[in-house]
């Protein structure tokens, strides 16, 4: 089903972190009054907000950002019941049966990326094939090359609240990335949605 303008501008704002109407109206193809209208009626369904930003010389600019409101249209994957078994498994069986549990994730997930990067030759494909897989579990991923370092972005966490219950599930998840894209690179995550980031970012360097 084809989405409507304001549902493409909150999915741009959510990849992107911020944005001026500007461009929005020239990544979505519609005119600067089209953006602007659609910004206005997403503020006061209070899904976004305006920040004026001083660049130097000439008008400050405004740019729009997704508010708690608006970050909630990208959903936790089954939240509530996620965080209350996490807390069963902790209250019932202890932390150790819990660090058992993300283990055996951890070891799954791990098992499942490899098969898939088997093929792979390089660290620019492995990166590909890791977004295309981390994007169908909802992790809205891309990655990019700035000089001579790579960075894994992930602009959606669909286990959020997993997440912030226990952290344990972003180690291993760490683990796993630095395990798949090889000893010859150090991989370190540099945002992280948990700690207040819009995204979480792994930098990947030799």
């Amino acid at each position: 089903m084809k989405k409507s303008a304001a549902d493409r501008i909150l999915m741009f704002l959510k990849m992107r972190g911020e944005a001026t109407s500007l461009l929005i109206s020239e990544e979505l193809s519609i005119t600067k009054e089209g953006a602007r209208k659609h910004l206005l009626n997403l503020a006061q369904e209070g899904l976004i907000q305006p920040t004026v930003k001083s660049e130097g010389v000439g008008r400050p600019s405004t740019y729009y950002t997704l508010t708690e409101k608006g970050l909630a249209q990208f959903p936790d994957t089954h939240a509530e019941i996620t965080v209350q078994l996490l807390k069963s498994v902790k209250n019932l069986l202890g932390e150790n049966a819990l660090d058992l549990l993300i283990s055996d994730r951890e070891k799954n997930t791990h098992d499942r990326y490899e098969k898939a990067l088997a093929k792979t030759k390089n660290l620019e494909q492995r990166l590909e094939v890791l977004v295309v897989a981390r994007s169908k579990e909802g992790y809205m991923a891309e990655w990019k090359k700035e000089g001579k370092d790579y960075f894994l972005i992930e602009n959606h966490c669909p286990i959020c609240a997993a997440a912030t219950e226990c952290q344990g599930f972003c180690r291993a998840e760490l683990s796993n990335f630095q395990s798949l894209l090889g000893k010859e690179y150090t991989v370190e995550r540099v945002d992280h949605i948990i700690s207040g980031g819009q995204r979480c970012v792994y930098k990947i360097s030799q």
